[in-house]
């Protein structure tokens, strides 16, 4: 978190890791799709040989708080591919929180744990507690066969602390709700360290609030709670009056 009193600015940073072609990029494509064009800005593609490392800022204008607080979200990926485990320490580096990216076919357990791995060890590496940094786990590809049961993530949600998200990001299902999950995470974690509610006078409810609403919630789960949120087109979506 970079929080400059002097200038009344709040940045926080989300970092998606996970093994190449898991979903990264996809879940930044979509959620960039869905966010008004007013509060995004362009998505950025730091090509590789082999892969790529994708940033945007979710709202590079801001938005203000009750108290005249200004807050950002930066999103990125980190390349999924073995070689480039030097960048995905420097992406790393001032996480307040990351979504982890798993296939969840059976057959590639083996890859998301050595991944899972390769994130704790990253994270030490660039001075961040991994048991401090708040993670949302992302089980994408539900659609392909082999993938695993409900029951099964449910399992998967009963052995750890992390929330864990169903996911075919390619249709955009899950994409907005993992995002809701992090960026939830995120502020009860900076909540606990810094007392934003009352260093800030940013509480829950409005930051969370604030983002959604510039969002196309559209047939997410998240309907229910913010309403449709913004149309991509910069339109509050919705029955006209």
């Amino acid at each position: 978190m970079q929080l400059n009193h002097a200038q009344r600015e709040l940045t926080l940073k989300i970092v998606y890791y996970g093994p190449g072609l898991s979903g990264k990029t996809t879940n930044l494509r979509k959620l960039h799709a869905r966010a008004r064009p007013d509060v995004r800005g362009r998505l950025l593609s730091v090509d590789t040989h082999d892969d790529r490392t994708l940033f945007f800022d979710l709202l590079p204008v801001f938005f203000s708080t009750s108290t005249g607080f200004k807050v950002k979200v930066k999103l990125f990926t980190v390349p999924g591919q073995v070689i480039h485990n030097a960048t995905r320490r420097v992406v790393l580096q001032g996480a307040d929180a990351v979504v982890f990216i798993a296939d969840s076919r059976r057959g590639a357990a083996q890859e998301n744990n050595a991944y899972w791995r390769n994130l704790q060890e990253n994270l030490r590496e660039m001075e961040l507690d991994p048991t401090q940094v708040p993670v949302v786990i992302q089980f994408n590809k539900r659609d392909l066969p082999d993938s695993l049961t409900d029951e099964e993530l449910a399992e998967v949600q009963r052995r750890g602390n992390q929330p864990v998200v169903g996911s075919v990001a390619v249709r955009g299902e899950g994409v907005v709700e993992t995002f809701h999950a992090v960026v939830q995470t995120a502020w009860r974690a900076l909540e606990g360290r810094a007392q934003l509610s009352r260093n800030v006078g940013l509480s829950e409810e409005e930051f969370l609030g604030q983002i959604f609403r510039h969002i196309d919630l559209s047939g997410t789960a998240l309907e229910g709670r913010y309403g449709p949120g913004a149309m991509p087109g910069g339109r509050e979506s919705g029955r006209a009056p």
